[in-house]
């Protein structure tokens, strides 16, 4: 049997939970990570209490002070977590008690129900804000490496077969786009998790008269808004002009039940991982192939590669592999999130106590995989020998000679099948495609003029390239240049 504590069982039970039922309902040996927003979220409260008279003055300083005492010694590992009291609420509540007899009060108007939620969204919005500097971070490196080798060509793939030429700054690019819409989602999210639960109690709220917007405001869940106001106007015209004023507004959950019972918030968060964990696993796939001996296109530095136990000439790209491998961890727990909440009835059931292990091991890893790999970048090479023959492979150009017969007036489809034959011609008499004489193009259509061959230049091809968004010489500068004062912010 357990050692009695004051705060884990209600005078409802007359025993105390056995051993192996107090070790399999723990949580603390996960939830202990919250402490700070446990802690932050009771300095709020305390101060509510206080105002609405709950709590005297100086009762409110010892809790700070005590509180802030507790807070030290977590931070220096030497707080002792005691499994018997289940969470981190209890656990900081306890000692709390212990050592301030007014600590008692400091539950008077909330549950462990609204206060875990409450602390899961202000650990969450942190790790959102966190996340978002690391993602800006690897887009940097990823336009970095692009204006370093801003004038390297590689072939562009289709089914991972060579199909037109791109600079390898847009491929690169391709990379910051994607992680941008990664941003976006993870800033929609934060909208949501920006919400305050607490008041919410253990499901229908409380009859004492305690301040949400208070407790709101103190712990930043607000948002600017913009309301345009009518001045007097000028001298001149008399008429009003339009002003912004901007105001704060409170944001808090609207119902006790969904506010308690709820996890959406960390579902959506955990899918804008995914998804991010995507990107990253796809922009893996590719330095992996590069790093290849059948590529070439890269050397990734000695510090973030590993050797085989077995070949000493290994050079293996561990930190990509990786990255690629942890993308599986993150789909299994927005799988383990939404199996969880959707059987669960109103409104808080103890199945949500699994949400943190999921959640957590979401935000680590992807945030690691996202440091890691933008250090990596930094550390990466270019091999412009490699890059160069294999973007000069005349047939990535097949699609600029169909253009030029549509110039000369040929439906597209009729262009398409004339160099599909001119290709069979060159694959047959074992020549690259810019090798072929005029006399062998005009065989095959009569179209081809002495000018034809000319659309193999790679210099003038890629200077044709300027459409938004294409791959042109022009056009990647001008995406470089665009990105590097994006992110310089």
């Amino acid at each position: 049997m357990n050692k009695k504590s004051p705060v884990s069982r209600s005078g409802r039970f007359a025993r105390e939970v056995s051993a192996d039922v107090a070790q399999f309902t723990e949580s603390i040996s996960f939830d202990w990570r919250l402490w700070r927003h446990d802690i932050q979220g009771s300095l709020a409260h305390a101060h509510m209490l206080r105002e609405i008279g709950v709590l005297s003055m100086i009762e409110l300083s010892a809790i700070r002070q005590c509180l802030s005492d507790i807070g030290k010694e977590i931070k220096a590992g030497k707080f002792k977590w005691k499994p018997e009291l289940e969470d981190v609420h209890m656990n900081i509540e306890a000692e709390l008690t212990k050592q301030v007899p007014a600590g008692a009060k400091l539950h008077t108007g909330r549950s462990r129900n609204d206060q875990v939620a409450l602390d899961i969204r202000l650990w969450l919005r942190d790790e959102i804000i966190s996340l978002l500097k690391e993602i800006a971070d690897l887009q940097r490196a990823l336009v970095s490496l692009g204006e370093r080798n801003a004038d390297v060509l590689i072939p562009g793939y289709t089914h991972l077969q060579r199909a037109q030429p791109v600079y390898l700054a847009h491929h690169l690019l391709a990379y910051v786009e994607m992680l941008e819409r990664d941003c976006e989602r993870l800033w929609d999210c934060h909208s949501r998790v920006n919400v305050c639960p607490l008041g919410s109690g253990a499901i229908a709220g409380t009859t004492l008269p305690i301040d949400r917007e208070l407790v709101a405001k103190l712990l930043g869940f607000t948002r600017q808004i913009f309301l345009t106001e009518a001045n007097k106007g000028n001298k001149k015209t008399s008429l009003p002009s339009l002003s912004s004023v901007k105001k704060f507004e409170v944001l808090l959950s609207q119902n006790s039940m969904d506010a308690v019972s709820d996890r959406d918030f960390a579902v959506e968060f955990c899918a804008a991982g995914a998804l991010l964990a995507v990107h990253l696993s796809r922009l893996a796939e590719d330095v992996i192939l590069w790093a290849s001996a059948e590529f070439n296109f890269i050397k990734i530095a000695d510090a973030y590669t590993t050797g085989s136990s077995l070949m000493p000439q290994k050079k293996n790209p561990d930190i990509a592999e990786l990255t690629r491998g942890k993308t599986g961890r993150v789909f299994g727990n927005l799988i383990s999130l939404l199996t969880l909440l959707k059987g669960l009835p109103m409104t808080y059931n103890r199945d949500l106590q699994e949400d943190k292990e999921r959640l957590f091991d979401t935000a680590d890893t992807v945030r690691a995989s996202t440091r890691i790999f933008s250090a990596m970048l930094r550390h990466v090479k270019i091999n412009r020998a490699a890059c160069a023959a294999a973007a000069s492979d005349p047939a990535l150009l097949a699609t600029d000679l169909a253009d030029y017969l549509v110039k000369k007036g040929m439906p597209f489809r009729q262009a398409h099948h004339v160099v599909g034959a001119v290709v069979a011609l060159a694959e047959k008499t074992g020549k690259p495609l810019n090798q072929l004489t005029l006399a062998e193009l005009q065989d095959v259509n009569p179209t081809f003029g002495r000018d034809a061959l000319g659309v193999f230049n790679l210099k003038t091809a890629m200077a044709k390239r300027n459409l938004t968004g294409a791959p042109g010489t022009k056009e990647v500068a001008k995406q470089l240049a665009r990105w590097r004062e994006i992110l310089q912010g």
